[in-house]
């Protein structure tokens, strides 16, 4: 079991090696719309600034946004509860990037996450002073997880989920998954079903636990809520009925505008505010909406919406909250094709209603939470979408309450951050002796 274990280790390192001039020449591909994507190679490369105030990190790894702002929380506690440690935060993507600066600032060490290859993690543990490593939701590196291992670096895998479209994937190469799994100090599972497919998977019972999902533990700050009125204000939008489509995927933005026009045959005061998920798509869907013969602004240019404005085009980073606010209901995309869906706490944590497609297999319990709440709603096409929209736009009370009720279930499912900061505390001490590696 071992020798085929570092046998199918080794198969994938070659595979990744090969890989690497095609994930370069993806970048560069990638930069033609987002200069980020070309900039600042050498932290993938493990080439960082060394850790030397303390001599020790706590490495947590966010791959993207959406990882990047459940971690943010936790993050925060640890720079309070664990301040001889620098605190080093990886991610892949520049958005999850742009998301961690903003927020967090100076009070971290950002960087590129290092390829998944030995010598490159290596380089990175070393530089780092890495003593305890966390892994945001659903990142399994072998070579990460192996190096960690070998260097005695307890690996947490935090707010973890698992659809059972990536469990049979992981099936597929069951021997490494297995040996991947062992390498977990501790798993916390968002619920239940991904705990169970964990298990399925090669899981030791002794290293998960239940904690729920830490992006309830989502706080909204009243400033949010006044600039989003502002912004509306700023607009001149008060009270035009402001409908937000986010995060939308290929093949999601054209139903979402036949959708938008049939709304417009009866509210043809409505607002659209259109947010792409990647940043590379912004121009795209700009040209999408133009050739639809609708009139729409820009967010980046910071323009102001008029009278016969459809469309705001959200095409920033960092401010999907902020659009949130500034909104009466909420579209999360990723749901009408099969991506998987997105975050759906975050409208409700504002107290929108919230709309998704059938394609929830990244976010089935949250789904089924909103859902058997009534304050979530699964449209499948643009007639659908159309209708859901325009009633809830009609009635105001059912609105008002589904709103009311979307903060409920968001304050009744917190608690995630204090069980996987306790875990932490227990099993690497704040006061514990530091060491070089």
């Amino acid at each position: 079991m071992i020798l085929l274990t570092k046998f199918t280790r080794l198969i994938y390192t070659l595979i990744h090696y090969l890989c690497l001039p095609a994930i370069l020449i993806r970048l560069l591909w990638r930069s033609r719309y987002i200069i980020s994507y070309r900039q600042r190679w050498n932290e993938r490369f493990g080439y960082i600034k060394r850790v030397t105030k303390t001599e020790a990190s706590i490495w947590i790894h966010a791959v993207s946004v959406g990882e990047a702002n459940a971690a943010i929380p936790l993050i925060k506690e640890l720079i309070v509860r664990y301040p001889q440690y620098s605190i080093v935060v990886t991610t892949t993507t520049p958005t999850g990037s742009a998301r961690i600066t903003q927020q967090l600032k100076d009070d971290v060490i950002h960087v590129y996450a290092p390829y998944d290859v030995p010598w490159v993690v290596n380089r990175f543990l070393r530089r780092s002073q890495t003593k305890l490593c966390i892994i945001m939701e659903t990142e399994i590196w072998p070579n990460i997880l192996h190096c960690c291992r070998k260097n005695n670096i307890p690996i947490f895998l935090a707010n973890a989920r698992l659809s059972e479209r990536s469990r049979l994937r992981y099936e597929l190469i069951a021997t490494l998954t297995k040996a991947m799994l062992k390498s977990y100090s501790m798993v916390s599972a968002q619920g239940l079903l991904d705990g169970e497919r964990l298990l399925s998977l090669g899981l030791n019972p002794k290293r998960l636990m239940i904690s729920g999902n830490i992006k309830f533990d989502i706080k909204i700050p009243t400033q949010l809520i006044d600039d989003g009125a502002s912004l509306r204000k700023e607009w001149n939008t008060k009270n035009r009925p402001t409908f937000i489509a986010a995060s939308t995927h290929e093949g999601e933005d054209i139903i979402i505008l036949d959708a938008f026009n049939r709304i417009r045959e009866q509210l043809p005061e409505a607002l659209l505010i259109l947010v792409p998920r990647h940043p590379d798509r912004f121009m795209r869907v700009e040209r999408l909406c133009k050739e639809q013969g609708f009139k729409l602004v820009l967010r980046s240019l910071n323009q102001l919406p008029s009278e016969d404005t459809s469309i705001l085009l959200g095409d920033t980073m960092g401010e999907l909250l902020l659009l949130y606010a500034a909104s009466d209901i909420a579209f999360v995309g990723g749901s009408l094709v099969p991506v998987g869906g997105h975050n759906l706490i975050e409208p409700a944590a504002i107290g929108l209603p919230v709309l998704t497609g059938p394609h929830l297999h990244n976010f089935t319990e949250i789904a089924r939470l909103l859902q058997s709440a009534g304050t979530a709603q699964t449209v499948h096409d643009a007639k659908s979408m159309a209708s859901a929209v325009i009633a809830l736009f009609s009635a105001k009370e059912l609105h008002s309450k589904m709103s009311i009720r979307a903060r409920e279930v968001i304050s009744a499912n917190s608690g995630a951050l204090e069980k996987h900061l306790e875990w932490i505390e227990n099993n690497f001490p704040p006061q514990r002796k530091l060491y070089k590696a």
